[in-house]
This record gives structure tokens, C-alpha cells and sequence, in this order.
């Protein structure tokens, strides 16, 4: 496989020791500050594909219990370094195949979809619904753009709702007003809560 697929650990992992990551906003984005000041406390919290982790930080701090991942171990490594005491809450896993032992109440999606070759996108949506508890949430960022090169692997007009139409349904749609440049009018904050009319195997 190619050092050059982004479905690879490596791809990754290059891109972080150059400190080539034009989608880090070096910030929480504000979106999701106000999503957090009207979420219960003690809710559980997946981040995949975390990079920095500044999410990271913002949701345990709003009371999540909160678990990071990626697969790249320099992702990881700045991860903790972008932490501190935190640290302890990034972990090494590959999304598809990790065992999380209790499910989400949350999954958070920034950069992370987009970061995939669509050839994975199939298995998203389900993999998503198999981490949540029923009536649990996918929440963030998703990239919308027409263009065929990547990634960022834009999602094109329809395709979000057919990747997710089976397992969830949309209840939160709106623009995000501080995109970083890369994503800039481009971008929609949604939520998508797991649907109950069909069981996840």
C-alpha cells in the first residue's frame, strides 16, 4: 500500500513530523463552545481522529467523560503534548477496529470524514452507530465540496444524507462562521441522532 493513501497510519504520521496540518485551527471552533454550554454533564464522548486535541481539552472540561483517538502515533504524541494533564485521554486506536467496552452517549466529527478516501466512507456511518448507545449522537463539522481531489474529501450534494439516512436522522443543520481557510463556506455544524427503526448488528 502506498505512503501516499490516506487510509494508511503513514500518510498521517508524515504529514504531522513535517508540521503540515493546514487543518489544525489551533482552536475549538465556536460552534461547538456553544454546543457545550447546553450539554449535561457526565455524558460519554468519542474523538476520533483527535490530531491536536483541542476538542479534546474542551470536553472534558465541560464534564464529558471524553476519549480520544488516532492512528498516528505523531498525531498522538501532540495530542498529549497539546494536553498536559490530560493526556491520559488519548489513546492509540485504529477508529474501524478498536474496542471502546461501553458505548457513547456523543461522537464528535471534525476533519475526520473528510480525512478518509471515500472508498471508506461506507463504513462510517455504521461503525458510528455501532459506538453509540441508542438515541446516542454524531455531532460537528462536515465538509461539503464538489471537487474530486483530496483530502480534504469533500462530500458532494446528497451524499451525506445517503451515507447516514439509514442509521440517523438529522436535528440540528446550520453555517459555521469561523471555518479555518481551508474549509471556509464550506462547511455545515450539524447533529444526527442514531435512529431507532432499524437495530445495529
Amino acid at each position: 500500500m502506498s505512503k501516499e493513501d490516506a487510509a494508511q497510519p503513514e500518510f498521517w504520521e508524515k504529514r504531522f513530523r513535517e508540521n503540515f496540518t493546514p487543518w489544525d485551527a489551533g482552536r475549538v471552533p465556536a460552534a461547538l463552545e456553544e454546543f457545550l454550554k447546553t450539554e449535561t454533564r457526565g455524558q460519554r464522548v468519542l474523538v476520533p481522529g483527535c490530531g491536536s486535541g483541542y476538542e479534546v481539552r474542551a470536553f472534558a472540561e465541560a464534564g464529558f467523560e471524553t476519549l480520544a483517538i488516532d492512528f498516528a502515533p505523531a498525531a498522538v504524541e501532540r495530542a498529549r503534548q497539546t494536553l498536559g494533564p490530560l493526556a491520559h485521554l488519548v489513546r492509540s486506536a485504529d477508529f474501524f477496529e478498536f474496542d471502546p467496552g461501553t458505548p457513547f452517549d456523543l461522537v464528535y466529527e471534525r476533519a475526520f470524514l473528510c480525512a478518509l478516501p471515500r472508498r471508506l466512507w461506507p463504513g462510517y456511518a455504521p461503525r458510528v452507530a455501532e459506538l453509540l448507545r441508542p438515541g446516542g449522537r454524531l455531532v460537528g463539522f462536515f465538509y461539503l465540496d464538489e471537487g474530486e481531489r483530496g483530502p480534504p474529501f469533500g462530500l458532494k450534494a446528497g451524499e451525506l444524507e445517503a451515507l447516514f439516512s439509514e442509521h440517523f436522522d438529522r436535528i440540528a443543520d446550520a453555517a459555521v462562521g469561523d471555518s479555518i481557510p481551508i474549509f471556509a463556506g464550506k462547511e455545515r455544524w450539524q447533529v444526527w441522532a442514531r435512529s431507532s427503526r432499524r437495530p445495529v448488528v
